[in-house]
């Protein structure tokens, strides 16, 4: 599945965007959204998910807080956190969005290097222990052998009470694109895309045609050779 990552939310952008649109995350901290703003982005019939990255003098905590709490409240499908943000930070989110049916994905995001494995799997643990649905790592990219590190992270046995646990590892950068392309073919529930080129949120994020195009290319390729 892809997800549309719309980095400047406004009401009547993400009304256009979003009727064709399975699952989009709303970035959060790139909007100046009020909180009935907010209210009727998450209202909509999309799945969302709701992410409000730390931006000093932007958006300080308790402003960050209130943001996604709102967007829980107003029915978003997913609320991503940082893994590192302060524990009652986390406790609150994760509580309202326990209440609302919500699911909760714990992110670690470098953005100078890709850490070794064993640092990656320990991140993962964490995400998971402190009660994530999804644990999300995203590292910048700098040589192949870094892409491997990040797509051997699938093959992580979780120790699974229930089936709903997953991992979303992906590479950051033009180097790590490969990973963002092979991540939904390895077993993450969604890879994430720009609206179009040039739009994108992330270092490396394709745009939701090239990547659709991508896997329809890949689809008929397989289907060739059966």
């Amino acid at each position: 599945m892809i997800c549309l990552c719309i980095g400047k939310p406004a009401v009547d952008r993400c009304k256009e965007l979003l009727p064709d649109v399975e699952l989009a995350e709303i970035r959060l901290d790139g909007s100046a959204l009020s909180l009935d703003e907010i209210g009727q982005i998450f209202s909509l019939p999309s799945k969302l998910i709701a992410t409000c990255r730390p931006n000093p003098g932007i958006r300080g905590e308790a402003e960050r807080k209130n943001l996604l709490l709102s967007a829980i409240e107003a029915g978003a499908a997913y609320v991503d956190i940082e893994i590192e943000a302060e524990v009652d930070f986390k406790k609150e989110i994760m509580r309202a969005a326990r209440l609302k049916g919500c699911r909760v994905i714990l992110s670690y995001h470098n953005y100078e290097n890709t850490p070794p494995k064993s640092k990656l799997e320990a991140v993962i643990a964490r995400c998971f222990s402190e009660g994530a649905d999804i644990a999300k790592i995203a590292c910048q990219v700098h040589s192949q052998p870094d892409n491997a590190r990040i797509l051997s992270l699938y093959d992580i046995k979780i120790n699974k009470k229930s089936n709903n646990q997953q991992i979303i590892a992906i590479g950051m950068g033009e180097k790590g694109k490969v990973t963002r392309v092979a991540a939904p073919l390895l077993g993450a529930p969604f890879t994430y895309a720009a609206p179009s080129p040039r739009s994108e949120t992330g270092p490396g994020q394709l745009d939701k045609e090239t990547l659709a195009r991508i896997y329809e290319l890949l689809s008929g390729s397989v289907g060739s050779r059966q």
